[in-house]
């Protein structure tokens, strides 16, 4: 079982990749990282001295002062280098670059020079080394203003915001996921490459992507209907897009109800793309699910009875709760990487309606379970 630590861990790729290599335990033992280290040597070495991987991710992105980040950035890996040294450990190393490499700009010069730094280290002791050269990421929970452009979009116009373009170029962009899945195979194989020049899986301009946004602005949150989604791209475009709704005011989404003589007739899904709408019947106190996903899209809709819901994001400790009522037909949604579950609270049997958005594949299922 390879030991394996992530500087930058809290960051969003770190997080994210923390997270992916935690559901894997009987491959993987992850050795967690503080980033108060950086200012203790000998904390810092202790760390390294138990780490058969590092991937080296903690970094500056933006200050005010470009010189600043090159500072930084090359400060934190000369302290690495420094801990590596003193203990004389030969981890595999994964240093995260960037293809602003090849721009002169301080970031880009301070990647390039952590990258040759280790480079000379795991030559001269013949240790592994993967030299990392990554497109733009994006996925769910970045940064806005920070990570990335669709980070910046997304949060702009959850927030009733209007983002403007400065200069619509095309972006080369990976997914944080398929950057997660690069980096977890990497460390199985002990890749050793200085320059890895690891492939964007899309390309397409700033404005496209905001069309895209906006579009999902326009029909998800303005109308609850579900965009059409042709593509891998847009899905994960998508579910960026819903990491950024405040779920804690946004949900439960009231629904309208129709009513005459003949009843009530309530619209429940509203869809520019297929999936599967499922129903059940749940027995008072007894709870459903406790489960979480990475990629499929969820709504449980309650539609007779009253229902608890819990949602709480992997790896954290904040459970938001919600009631539902079928006298008021509405629906909860439910994020990737948010385990949930749902509970009848009432005296009568609870009717749910659930729909997601691709069939189930026993060999490919995407549920992960996980108690509230």
């Amino acid at each position: 079982m390879k030991r394996i630590g992530i500087t930058g861990q809290y960051g969003f790729i770190g997080s994210y990749l923390f997270n992916r290599i935690s559901l894997r335990k009987e491959e993987f033992a992850l050795v967690p990282f503080k980033r108060e280290y950086f200012d203790n040597a000998g904390e810092l070495s202790g760390w390294v001295s138990q780490c058969d991987v590092i991937v080296h991710l903690a970094a500056m992105n933006r200050h005010p002062d470009p010189q600043v980040v090159h500072d930084t950035n090359v400060e934190l890996t000369a302290k690495l280098l420094e801990a590596l040294k003193s203990t004389q450990a030969a981890p595999h190393v994964i240093f995260s670059s960037s293809t602003q490499e090849e721009r002169e700009n301080p970031y880009g010069q301070s990647k390039r020079q952590g990258r040759e730094l280790l480079r000379e280290w795991a030559a001269e002791i013949h240790a592994p080394f993967t030299g990392m050269v990554i497109p733009n990421v994006f996925g769910p929970f970045g940064k806005p203003f920070y990570n990335s452009v669709v980070a910046t979009f997304c949060h702009q116009l959850c927030t009733g915001e209007q983002p403007h373009i400065d200069n619509d170029g095309q972006l080369k962009l990976i997914y944080v996921d398929e950057l997660a899945d690069h980096i977890i195979a990497a460390i199985r194989e002990a890749k050793n490459d200085p320059l890895w020049l690891v492939p964007h899986t899309t390309e397409c301009y700033v404005s496209e992507i905001l069309e895209k946004l906006e579009s999902y602005r326009d029909l998800y949150l303005e109308e609850g209907i579900f965009p059409a989604l042709p593509d891998k791209f847009s899905i994960q475009l998508f579910n960026t897009f819903r990491s950024f709704i405040d779920h804690a005011s946004y949900f439960p989404y009231k629904l309208k109800q129709h009513a005459d003589n003949r009843g009530v007739f309530v619209e429940m899904v509203k869809l520019q793309q297929g999936g599967q709408v499922s129903f059940s019947t749940t027995v008072p106190e007894i709870t459903r699910g406790n489960h979480f996903h990475t990629r499929k899209i969820e709504r449980f809709l309650v539609i007779k009875g009253k229902a608890l819901i819990e949602l709480r994001q992997y790896n954290t400790d904040k459970v938001l709760s919600f009631e539902l009522d079928g006298d008021t037909p509405s629906y909860v949604d439910m994020p990737v990487w948010y385990t949930h579950n749902i509970k009848n609270i009432g005296a009568e049997e609870l009717y749910t309606v659930f729909w997601i958005n691709e069939f189930f594949d026993p060999q490919d299922p995407d549920t992960y379970f996980e108690v509230v």
